[in-house]
């Protein structure tokens, strides 16, 4: 079993090659790397160049925006299974890979999602934020539940068959592709309860700035999904409180 990893990136020289070498420690080998860079001009090139030979894939020119970067990565996979790893981020462990590849194989899913973290930009022992998920049911996304995205592990026949990201969105394609899968039942999904990323603090839909137009774009998704509107959005942003709050009083690592 092949699984896509897919990095997108532009303007990362600072985290680039850590996200490179996440991948490469990897236990389970059956790995193809695909690295997406946007046309960055800080140097991200040079920093990627000398992990070219070991990449599934590489391409470097200017995009649309992050979806059309994702939706360019996805047509060059040729892997069984398609992941995320943003390039700020990083697997929890190095059977992080090795895990996803034994619950696909031993349940049989469609998709198999799990556990991720935030943690300091600058110190990744440093936990901020913890994303846990759980077994999923249908009512739970009126509720504004949904896994991390990052920790979404699906088929590629999944987006053969359910489409790719919509590119009209700037910020929250990845919710709206999220529900198109947690609302199809056909798709048959498989909670894995292990941590396995650690995303730095900091990404393009965590700037304060960007969260307006965020929730503004989440509210469309909600209402096109056929959800509780306001209501699940206030659920929605709610449910970060315990996620900033949690790892002040217990330790993670």
């Amino acid at each position: 079993m092949k699984i896509s990893i897919i990095t997108i990136v532009y303007n990362n020289a600072a985290c680039i090659e850590s996200c490179i070498q996440s991948v490469l420690s990897q236990s389970y080998k059956n790995i193809e790397h695909i690295i997406i860079d946007g046309g960055s001009k800080d140097g991200t090139q040079k920093e990627i160049e000398p992990y070219i030979p070991q990449l599934g894939y590489y391409l470097s020119e200017k995009d649309k925006g992050l979806y059309n970067a994702l939706n360019k990565g996805i047509k060059a996979a040729t892997g069984d299974i398609i992941g995320i790893l943003h390039s700020d981020d990083l697997f929890y462990s190095k059977n992080t890979i090795q895990q996803i590849a034994d619950t696909f194989q031993q349940t049989q899913a469609d998709l198999v999602y799990a556990n991720g973290m935030y943690v300091n930009k600058e110190d990744i022992t440093q936990v901020k934020r913890i994303y846990k998920a759980k077994n999923h049911k249908k009512r739970y996304l009126n509720f504004g539940w949904i896994p991390l995205h990052t920790t979404i592990y699906v088929k590629k026949e999944v987006f053969n068959k359910y489409g790719m990201y919509d590119e009209s969105y700037r910020i929250a394609s990845d919710y709206e592709i999220s529900l198109r899968w947690f609302q199809e039942k056909n798709i048959k999904k498989q909670f894995l309860n292990n941590w396995v990323v650690k995303m730095r603090l900091g990404g393009k839909s965590t700037t304060p700035k960007l969260q307006k137009l965020k929730s503004t774009e989440d509210l469309q998704i909600i209402r096109k999904k056929n959800l509780w509107g306001q209501f699940t959005l206030f659920c929605k942003i709610a449910r970060k409180i315990p996620q900033y709050i949690i790892p002040k009083i217990k330790t993670y690592s």
